[in-house]
């Protein structure tokens, strides 16, 4: 089975319990497997046969669901929206830090699409058909009418194809709609008989018109115009055979105005003309005002969406050319100018620049970029001019990646919103059997059938489930969004959900709490000036390539010690380095060395083997025979461990730090870094037991790594959490993504995915418990009592609000409290180390 995902662009949708319908059409369709759709970024997730079924068809059958397809969900400008998915193994951005400076893959479950020109196919062709795409996504006759009055363009949204980019003009639209039925419901309401006797309005009906026929004309724009979206979603629903708001709304309003227009066509009485459109009215602007409050869920998405530049400057044949980004190609030579935009992934060929990554990794300071640096597209060239060559266009661009991911976790649905999804439904269902069973008690009680159908249809209109299939996807899509603008990715809505019951954390040390790179900790010197036995050492170590003579020799240049030249050099495999320096004989090395050269170490002896007690690597330095120094060096710290662990202790979560290294080495890290437990000296394949016993003891445990190594580790845990400039293995397991490789990100991650959590309750209980309660009052249990009745009027008005206030309440989390980023050190002050397992130098945070 050849199985791809993708993202498609579902316009129109507007309530979260349509979602149902799009899934369930869908997945009766030969080839597809698993589709998720999200009302809040009008877009489906879907996983498909691509040996039996296309994306070009996938669109075709949400057209034939009612809605606007304009393929997939990506930015127009940079990818083909009509082209397959690659099929491939898609990669995440090289990360700011550049010690990490590899590419990284995720899941295959992301897969997004390949840009036309890697496709093979001619680009006018590919314009030709996206062209085609459009205009019969703006003239299908099969599309509702949800975008009346809106162009293809505004349907498909600013540069195209991603469905919120469409939330404008779907917003437009409503507003239209609402206003045409609140100017008419206001001369309907003054000649109702409310107007007459509860208003004291006396006027007649103009053009001497009974009342009744008067407010029937003024109704039918109302009905055909504004509520039409209701009636049109209510077929598209039956006809994949599910229930929704559009249906519950749609059979209160037609009930209200079919009974009335019965009733004026066969002699007049009492009717519900004002019932019918003041709750259209009022259904609008409720489903307006959330509509504007739930398009800033996805403001993370849009705002990524528009970051890519939409031309870049080609140098062919000695000629500088502005093309559409679309048309670069994988080769081309770009030229990027200061100020100007990266327009794809690239590596540097010529020229100096500080380059801003913060809108696409959050790195916080502009990094330094030199011939054979990667540059991001969509980063902001700050000072010099580069001139690049193009290895990722369109959909494999970091930019086009980091959407992907985000998009997949915003359609998916975590076991919460799935149970809320069922629950929907079947309220609906008790809605109607509600509705039915209030109008028939009344009946039988001996209330008249206006009064039966009064108490009817408030109860089908007020039992809309519409704040209840909003409940979570609005907190989700909020989650991610931010987790998104502070580098941290989650791949789906589980994970989100998971990561707010973490009580413990297992950090890797090297690569994690660690940069995986050594510096020099201590410098001690005996019998020469401490600047002096550094510079000899420096002389030797710069002849050499190992990470723990770089560290030396970068900490001579740091202090500005002069550069010796070096002679006769000789390196001993295993032990260090013989050379003449200034005319003297100067070794550098472990204690074999010095030992095979009879070197006497007299005091340094004992110094060195403290520092070695203490988990530091100690360098002896000897001069013609004796021993004058020693330097010692640790895997560096991140700046910011110690600050990630004190915020894990501030959220209550215990802090373990698991490491190959020996007992030593491991507790001087956690010492300095206050980490609770220790578990050291564990071999790679055991790591994933190490987890496993901790979930034995009852633990709900992240793990955060990001070597091969950790891969069993990050699947075994609850929660895989893994460094951005991890592997590649790293990152398919894990379930979060730290693109910045700071350790700070795993309190934020986790305080993001217990703030969702806790916003996703708010919102679940509201929308359960104003249902409790406004069903009895609906169905007039309380008014023989107590007098208690609702117009379905009002029951519009209160459920619109309860659908507002689950919006809004999600969007209150985006001021959740997080740990303030810890900037960077300067670019010019990060010295080149070579970084382990990668194969090649890099620059270090």
């Amino acid at each position: 089975m050849n199985t791809r995902t993708t993202v498609l662009q579902v316009g129109g949708l507007h309530w979260a319990t349509s979602e149902r319908g799009v899934e369930d059409a869908l997945m009766r369709r030969p080839g597809v497997l698993v589709v998720e759709a999200n009302a809040l970024s009008q877009t489906a997730s879907v996983t498909y046969d691509a040996d039996r079924t296309a994306v070009a068809e996938l669109a075709d059958w949400i057209r034939d669901c009612g809605y606007h397809c304009a393929g997939q969900s990506v930015p127009e400008h940079v990818c083909d929206p009509m082209a397959e998915p690659s099929g491939v193994t898609t990669t995440l951005p090289p990360v700011a830090h550049a010690e990490h400076s590899d590419h990284v893959e995720h899941s295959a479950d992301v897969e997004h699409v390949e840009h036309a020109g890697h496709a093979g196919r001619d680009t006018h062709a590919a314009e030709a058909e996206r062209d085609a795409a459009v205009e019969h996504a703006g003239h299908d006759a099969h599309a509702g009418p949800a975008m009346a009055g809106a162009s293809p363009h505004e349907v498909m949204g600013h540069g195209g194809g991603h469905g919120d980019m469409s939330m404008e003009g779907m917003v437009r639209d409503m507003r239209n709609r609402f206003l045409v039925a609140v100017v008419l419901s206001m001369p309907i309401l003054l000649w109702s008989p409310i107007g007459r006797e509860v208003l004291g309005f006396t006027v007649p009906a103009p053009f001497g018109l009974r009342d009744d026929v008067f407010s029937l004309l003024l109704s039918l724009p109302v009905i055909f115009y504004s509520a039409w979206i209701f009636f049109d979603g209510a077929f598209w629903a039956l006809r994949a055979k599910t229930l929704d708001m559009m249906v519950l709304v749609a059979v209160g309003v037609g009930t209200g105005w079919l009974y009335s227009v019965v009733i004026t066509l066969t002699g007049g009485g009492e009717v519900f003309y004002e019932a019918a459109t003041v709750l259209t009215s009022f259904v609008l602007l409720g489903h307006w005002l959330e509509m504007r409050a739930r398009g800033g869920a996805s403001e993370a998405v849009r705002t990524l969406l528009e970051l890519a530049p939409s031309t870049a400057l080609v140098l062919r044949h000695g000629e500088t050319v502005e093309v559409p980004t679309a048309q670069v190609q994988v080769g081309d030579l770009l030229l990027v100018r200061p100020g100007a935009k990266v327009p794809v992934d690239a590596i540097v060929e010529e020229g100096e620049s500080d380059v801003d990554e913060s809108m696409v990794t959050g790195e916080s300071l502009p990094v330094a970029k030199t011939p054979g640096a990667e540059v991001i597209g969509a980063s902001i060239n700050t000072t010099g001019t580069l001139r690049a060559r193009a290895t990722k266009v369109g959909a494999d661009t970091a930019l086009a990646q980091i959407v992907a991911m985000v998009q997949a976790a915003q359609n998916s649905k975590a076991p919460g919103q799935r149970l809320a999804d069922r629950a929907a439904f079947w309220l609906v269902l008790v809605a109607l059997i509600g509705g039915s069973a209030t109008f028939l008690v009344w009946l039988a009680s001996g209330a008249s059938v206006q009064t039966a159908m009064l108490y009817a249809i408030t109860v089908v209109v007020i039992t809309c489930p519409d704040a209840l299939g909003l409940a979570t996807p609005t907190a989700i899509m909020v989650g991610t969004g931010l987790g998104a603008q502070r580098g941290v990715l989650f791949k789906n809505a589980t994970a989100l959900e998971t990561s707010a019951r973490i009580d413990t954390v297992v950090m890797d040390k090297t690569g994690t709490l660690t940069k995986g790179a050594p510096e020099v900790t201590d410098v001690i010197a005996s019998g020469l000036p401490e600047e002096e036995m550094l510079a000899l050492a420096a002389a030797i170590e710069r002849e050499s390539e190992h990470p723990l003579a770089r560290a030396i020799a970068d900490l001579a240049t740091t202090r500005g010690l002069p550069e010796l030249s070096a002679s006769d050099f000789r390196n001993v495999p295993g032990q260090g380095a013989v050379a003449q320096v200034t005319g003297r004989r100067v070794l550098v090395g472990n204690r074999r060395l010095m030992t095979a050269e009879s070197v006497d170490l007299g005091d340094m002896a004992g110094r060195r083997d403290e520092l070695a007690a203490a988990g530091r690597t100690a360098v002896l330095v000897a001069v013609d025979g004796k021993a004058i120094g020693v330097i010692a060096l640790a895997d560096a710290v991140r700046d910011t461990a110690a600050a990630a662990v004190a915020a894990l202790h501030e959220s209550g979560i215990e802090v373990v730090m698991l490491t190959g290294d020996n007992a030593a080495t491991a507790r001087r890290i956690a010492d300095q870094l206050g980490i609770d437990a220790v578990i050291p000296e564990v071999l790679p394949g055991d790591k994933a037991a190490k987890v496993a016993e901790l979930q034995a003891a009852g633990k709900r445990v992240a793990m955060v790594g990001d070597g091969v190594n950790d891969a069993p580790a990050l699947a075994t845990a609850d929660l895989g959490i893994a460094i951005g400039a991890g592997t590649d293995v790293a990152i398919e397991t894990a379930d979060v993504v730290l693109m910045r490789s700071d350790p700070l990100d795993v309190p934020v991650a986790l305080r993001i995915g217990k703030g969702t959590r806790r916003k996703m309750r708010q919102n679940l209980g509201w929308a359960i418990g104003y249902n409790v309660i406004a069903l009895p009052i609906a169905a007039g249990v309380f008014a023989p009592a107590f007098g208690l009745v609702l117009r379905p009027e009002i029951a519009a008005l209160s459920m619109s609000g309860s659908s507002l206030i689950v919006a809004v309440n999600a969007l209150l989390l985006k001021r959740l409290s997080l740990p303030a980023p810890a900037p960077s050190a300067p670019p010019a002050n990060r010295p080149v180390v070579a970084v382990p397992g990668s194969g090649r130098a890099s620059t270090s945070a």
